[in-house]
């Protein structure tokens, strides 16, 4: 998942579903204009609401708009299919295969594509299994629930290795992201009610904490469905 260097790396926490999250503050990033190469401002443009990096020569008004992260929880024989990353952020991590969307391919496409690259896995997708927004970094996660074609796996260039897990023996104090442990302690919650859904959730992360605690509120509330707004 190379995917997670903006959610490891943003301080953050999860807003609990009882309580209202700060709204998001964008500052504009790009420095320099795509169409011309000078450099912008940061202004309000006539008829719109929000800053934007504007092209002082050119004019040319540049949006950021959220990145698509998308990946697959495969299962096979009642274990899942974890990587461990051989990549920063989070090296050393175990997550799900998941990565960056490209153009001129699905959300079911993609998430295929990064579980071959990561686990050298070929997968069939079930159904779409969650999506995950994280507002703060810009990030929208479609995770898909997978089954292996053939039992066969192995690390790919981004992983040290990859193995199955069964649900009690998922390594939670050892995920890389935020967006892994919600995606896992709901699919472990859908099994033990016998009933597999679609989830939407938005993970509202604050600036000012850092990511381990981020973990430790997650963990210390796995059972209870009061750490994110479903």
């Amino acid at each position: 998942m190379s995917s997670g260097a903006s959610e490891a790396d943003a301080h953050a926490d999860v807003a609990s579903g009882l309580a209202v999250p700060l709204p998001v503050v964008h500052k504009p990033k790009v420095s320099f204009c795509q169409a011309c190469g000078n450099p912008t401002k940061e202004v309000v443009p006539d008829g719109e609401e929000k800053v934007r990096a504007v092209c002082t020569v050119c004019g040319s008004i540049h949006y950021e708009n959220p990145k698509m992260v998308v990946g697959c929880l495969v299962e096979h024989n009642e274990k899942i299919l974890l990587c461990k990353r051989k990549i920063e952020p989070s090296y050393g991590l175990w997550t799900l295969p998941a990565g960056y969307l490209e153009i001129g391919e699905s959300a079911a496409e993609g998430a295929v594509r990064e579980t071959l690259e990561e686990a050298c896995a070929e997968v069939e997708i079930v159904s779409p299994f969650a999506q995950l927004d994280i507002p703060l970094i810009g990030q929208s996660y479609i995770i898909f629930q997978a089954r292996l074609k053939t039992p066969h796996f192995s690390p790919g260039p981004e992983s040290l290795e990859c193995a199955l897990f069964a649900l009690d023996d998922i390594p939670f104090d050892s995920l890389a992201f935020s967006s892994v442990i919600v995606a896992l302690k709901m699919y472990i919650e859908d099994k033990n009610d016998g009933n597999l859904k679609f989830h939407y959730c938005t993970i509202n992360k604050r600036k000012g904490m850092a990511n381990h605690k981020l973990k430790e509120i997650l963990l210390n509330r796995l059972g209870k469905k009061i750490f994110m707004r479903c």
